[in-house]
């Protein structure tokens, strides 16, 4: 299928690791432009060069920035539709996690997780709908977390962020409509990546039993279906959650099946 990306300028933040490196790289094999930016110079840095060699730097930007600093953001968003032409997809990807009971939290780090997970895609979606209201188009993907549904013990911050930004998709989505622009939910179960490595290396045998497809998530799992809901092919698709996570508890008895399956039903 082609879903009609060339040319498109597409926007991620923390898109140089992880989910939103993913993300780019599915985006560029499809022809559009990219831009990322992250906190850390370093990853930045490799992500531009390592794209630039493979697609041509005149389709790569790359930018040190902070999602919870809006002044930057602006600017960026700013930089991209002059150096591309349009923007035509965001992509709110950056996302932080402190694991604590709740009791034990800070005033400052439940600032820090609702600054980086929620009012940075506040922040990152007001930007990009400033853009895209002028082009009476554009896609919005707000990246949640299963965690907005069942959360985990000892991450009460990070389950009620992504709650919010899971509320967040539907009203935006609404107020969205009327200028052409779609916002979209998606909602990753238990992915390999650098904020879930340590919830892996404890629980992953327990979490595998718990997912249909018993095996754990990749980011470039949620990479193709992303590009898909943004491009034209999923024009009728907003202001939901899209649940990318092999079937977790889909059944309360995964291994049920592959037991079954093994003896040859």
């Amino acid at each position: 299928m082609d879903l009609h990306m060339n040319g498109k300028t597409v926007v991620i933040t923390g898109g140089t690791a992880g989910i939103g490196r993913a993300v780019a790289l599915a985006f560029l094999k499809e022809g559009a432009n990219v831009a990322v930016f992250s906190r850390r110079e370093q990853k930045v840095t490799e992500f531009t060069e390592e794209m630039s060699a493979q697609f041509g730097p005149e389709r790569i930007l790359g930018d040190v920035l902070d999602v919870t600093d809006a002044g930057q953001m602006t600017r960026f968003a700013d930089r991209v539709r002059e150096r591309f032409g349009s923007l035509d997809v965001w992509v709110n990807n950056a996302g932080v996690k402190i694991d604590r009971f709740f009791t034990d939290y800070t005033s400052d780090e439940w600032e820090y997780v609702m600054r980086v997970n929620v009012q940075g895609v506040w922040e990152g979606a007001k930007i990009a709908a400033s853009h895209m209201k002028s082009q009476r188009s554009g896609v919005i993907v707000n990246i949640s977390s299963f965690a907005s549904k069942i959360p985990h013990a000892g991450q009460s911050l990070y389950a009620a962020s992504k709650a919010a930004v899971s509320s967040l998709t539907r009203t935006m989505a609404a107020e969205l409509a009327p200028f052409g622009i779609r916002v979209v939910g998606v909602v990753p179960g238990m992915i390999k990546t650098d904020i879930a490595r340590e919830n892996i290396r404890q629980f992953g045998d327990k979490y595998v039993n718990d997912i249909a497809m018993r095996r754990l998530g990749e980011p470039e799992d949620l990479a193709d279906p992303i590009v898909f809901l943004c491009s034209g092919a999923a024009s009728y698709i907003t202001g939901v959650d899209v649940e990318i996570s092999g079937g977790k508890f889909s059944v309360q008895n995964s291994p049920y099946p592959w037991a079954e399956a093994e003896k040859g039903c």
